[in-house]
Formats: C-alpha cells, sequence, structure tokens
C-alpha cells in the first residue's frame, strides 16, 4: 500500500567497533534513580521506578550543536546512563534482564524544568516537559562486556568547564537489571529498546551559549553547545 507521506526514518545509533548500527524502536526514562538526585528533588525514601517516555525521534547523536528549545526559561541537563537491549523481555527475572542487554551510551535528558514544575503542581503529565525535539542528545553504543561495565564507572556533566554532575553508577537505587525487571511487567520490551537510566544530583540550568561535556569512564563522551 503507498503510504500518504514518506515514513519516518527510524533512529539509528552507531555501535563502537562495528559497521552496524542499533535501531531505536521506544525511549523510556527511570525517574529519580540516584539518591542525592531524590533528595534535590524533594524525595527522601527509596521507591519503586516509575518510568517516563521521550519519542525517538528527540534523540539527537552526537551533537555538536543544539537548539535551545522554545516554550521555556530554565533549561536543565540531567547526564545519564543509557541500557540497550536487543531481546524481547516480558516480566523477565535478573538473569534475562542481563542477557537482553546489548550494550549502553551516554545520554542527556534535557528538561523544561519550569514547564515539568507546573505541570506537576496541576497534576498532569510531564510530557512536553521531556519529550519536545532534540531533548535527547546520546552518544553512539558501547557493546557489553561485562554486568560490571553498567554497575560501576563514573558519569559526569561539565558546563561550560565547571564540574556539575558527578556519580558512581553503583549510587543507582535501581541497577539497570533490576529496572527492566520492573518495567517489564509493565510493557513488552523489544529490540531496540533504549532505557535512561536516571541521573545523579546536582542538574541544573543551561543557558545560550554553553557547552556541555559529558561523559562516562573513558569510553563514551559528549560535547555540545547550547545556541
Amino acid at each position: 500500500m503507498t503510504t500518504l507521506f514518506p515514513i519516518p526514518a527510524t533512529p539509528q545509533l552507531p555501535i563502537l567497533g562495528s559497521d552496524l548500527s542499533f535501531p531505536v524502536r521506544r525511549v523510556y526514562c527511570v525517574g529519580r534513580n540516584y539518591a542525592a538526585h531524590a533528595k534535590e528533588m524533594g524525595h527522601d525514601e527509596r521507591e519503586l521506578p516509575f518510568f517516563f517516555t521521550k519519542p525517538a525521534d528527540s534523540l539527537v547523536i552526537t551533537p555538536k550543536a543544539l537548539a535551545y528549545p522554545p516554550m521555556t526559561n530554565e533549561l536543565h541537563h540531567e547526564v545519564e546512563l543509557v541500557i540497550a537491549i536487543s531481546k524481547e523481555l516480558v516480566e523477565a527475572d535478573e538473569h534475562q534482564a542481563a542477557d537482553s542487554i546489548y550494550g549502553y551510551a551516554l545520554g542527556i535528558d534535557l528538561t523544561k524544568r519550569d514547564l515539568q514544575a507546573e505541570a506537576k503542581q496541576k497534576g498532569r503529565p510531564w510530557d512536553l516537559s521531556k519529550g519536545f525535539d532534540q531533548s535527547a542528545p546520546i552518544s553512539a553504543i558501547q557493546p557489553i562486556a561485562d554486568l560490571d561495565e553498567i554497575n560501576n564507572g563514573l558519569i559526569s556533566l561539565s558546563v561550560n568547564q565547571t564540574l556539575k554532575q558527578e556519580g558512581q553508577l553503583s549510587d543507582m537505587v535501581w541497577a539497570p537489571t533490576e529496572i527492566l525487571v520492573e518495567l517489564s511487567k509493565h510493557v513488552t520490551l523489544k529490540p531496540g529498546d533504549l532505557i535512561f537510566t536516571g541521573t545523579p544530583s546536582g542538574v541544573g540550568v543551561v543557558e545560550r551559549g554553553d557547552k556541555i561535556e559529558a561523559k562516562l569512564n573513558q569510553e563514551l563522551s559528549l560535547d555540545f553547545y547550547i545556541e
């Protein structure tokens, strides 16, 4: 059947050390998954992971510059480990969850914090504060050799060469496999799904002209300007 308009392209992330690419299906995000960040957002107790989504086409692969988005005066950075899965998961156990992880990437969940705060106050969804155009800059995928790679290591973000966020992956409240176990109770996860796993404390405002630099251990980095 002929389509009314061209079928949108599927985002494809480069895979380090490979000629293959990773076609993206869905993008899930975990809220408040570092204790210090949860506390800075006003939440002290350990709670089950909760989830929101971003459109797949909000991903921007290794950008050099991003436009400052409209309808906000308080754009925040949130640096995150992103896990990429290559096997279907339905009500998975931890072994199945671990076996589904193909690799990981470095991502930034850009957030319109003023819109999010207003939505929270009025009991409305967060969609427009999280899922706007170019809200998810992301690196290439590093294939995983060992689960230690996503359970240990250092993640950080600097703005204009000033360190703003830094955390150990081991500080996550819910480890990546635990996140997948919980999420797979709610939805069928499939190859191509990405999961942003939460951010350390230190989230804050970025302005036009700011340079953002993020790192995950020595393997992955992002480096771009806000225009």
